[in-house]
């Protein structure tokens, strides 16, 4: 079966008067990205934060960061989207968790899109910085203490500055699977680049146009995504340790 594509379709007015497909297209982007950004904050924060606590030697701490990785890592992301969304607000307080219900949308399914992904990739983020900082070589802490750090100060000074460059990449991988995962929102009413061109394709029919544009533009955001964190990883990187180190001069 032939199927003759019509890129026109995308200047012509969407039904809800906002402007032209691409336009509506290009707003969901925006959800899209808003949502990322907002969620990728809590989940560095939060990871690192707990794959930090995963490497003390204390060891009622280590067990309770084990448990929350092994928590949110072990269930599906849209299950936990459907709980954060459903669920939760069952479990606040009666006036807290009817002011979440009675939020005009789109903030009634972004807030809980954003909680979701946050904690979601933070488990992911602690597995990296965990790992990131048990490769670094003893010497680097015991370094710390022996020039009369506390181990906070030794963390926060020695450690994880040096711990994040070795884990930069990774975490350019995960910035990327978190603009991804948000397609996910789209099943609690959320519409972002992924609901706007499902509702496109309802609306006009013209079903591989809009995927195909949403294609388009994921790989476009992520593709800018790579080229900043490259940039970022050249920058913050140690010679001789991360990455290629400066070549030496025969004879020096």
């Amino acid at each position: 079966m032939n199927y003759n594509w019509d890129w026109a379709i995308f200047f012509q007015p969407e039904p809800g008067g906002t402007g032209t497909y691409f336009h509506y297209l290009i707003v969901g982007l925006g959800w899209t990205l808003a949502t990322a950004l907002a969620a990728w904050v809590i989940a560095l924060l939060i990871g690192s934060i707990v794959g930090t606590l995963r490497t003390l030697p204390v060891k009622w701490v280590v067990m309770a960061g084990n448990a929350y990785v092994e928590i949110f890592r072990n269930v599906p992301l849209i299950v936990q989207m459907f709980l954060w969304f459903f669920v939760l607000p069952e479990f606040l307080p009666l006036r807290v968790g009817d002011a979440i219900k009675q939020m005009p949308p789109p903030w009634s399914s972004y807030l809980p899109a954003v909680l979701c992904l946050g904690i979601y990739t933070s488990v992911r983020v602690a597995e990296q910085v965990r790992a990131g900082i048990q490769s670094l070589p003893r010497g680097q802490g015991m370094a710390g203490t022996a020039l009369g750090l506390t181990l906070p100060q030794t963390y926060r000074f020695v450690i994880l500055p040096m711990a994040f460059r070795i884990v930069m990449p990774p975490l350019t991988s995960e910035f990327m699977n978190i603009i991804k995962n948000s397609s996910i929102a789209l099943t609690i009413g959320l519409l972002e680049l992924t609901g706007r061109a499902r509702a496109m394709q309802e609306f006009s029919f013209h079903v591989f146009e809009a995927f195909a544009a949403a294609t388009l533009i994921y790989l476009i955001t992520n593709l800018l995504v790579v080229l900043g964190m490259r940039a970022l990883e050249h920058k913050l990187r140690v010679p001789g340790f991360i990455g290629p180190s400066t070549p030496q001069v025969a004879g020096h």
